[in-house]
């Protein structure tokens, strides 16, 4: 099954000249969404993996599914504000501006190991920020999984040192 089949290009948008890669296709169609699922759990299948951290907003939509099949339970790490309980945060650079992310301090404890997910790797920025917060928690990323890394972008380069894979390049 070719799963980049099912990646819409959206030219323009956020912004002029970017072309956003819209995953809808793919996950309203059942066979390339498990699809997906399957590949992105055979990444880490191999690891004992405690946590799944999935980032705020599409990060949600395969983590928790990665989380039930590996045995593991879901953490989100949210925008600055939307949690609701006690939090950490760390601030990151977007090529637009800054954010803060935020994760509930009693979410990850001490020596457990974490797979952070995403939907796309681009600048490395955000993830780089998530691995910053799960290691101030004392935990331990053993695995960045992304559904799409925009190669171009160079964003494995902040990611130095953390086990990258991602179902599509481009």
């Amino acid at each position: 099954m070719d799963l980049a089949s099912y990646i819409r290009d959206i030219e323009d948008f956020p912004k002029a000249g970017v072309i956003f890669k819209d995953i809808t296709p793919l996950l309203s169609d059942p066979k390339a969404l498990n699809k997906a699922c399957d590949v992105l759990c055979g990444f880490a299948s191999h690891m004992h993996i405690d946590k799944v951290v999935g980032v705020d907003s599409r990060g949600f939509i395969f983590a928790p599914l990665l989380a039930s099949r590996l045995g593991a339970g879901f953490v989100p790490v949210r925008k600055s504000g939307k949690l609701p309980h006690t939090t950490i945060s760390e601030s990151y650079e977007l090529e637009y501006g800054s954010e803060i992310l935020e994760i509930h301090t009693d979410a990850i404890k001490k020596g457990e190991k974490v797979l952070v997910h995403d939907d796309v790797l681009a600048t490395g920025g955000t993830a780089n920020a998530v691995c910053k917060l799960i290691e101030k928690l004392g935990g331990e990323v053993v695995q960045c999984n992304f559904l799409i890394e925009l190669t171009f972008l160079n964003g494995a380069e902040k990611l130095n040192g953390y086990q990258i894979e991602a179902l599509l390049q481009y």
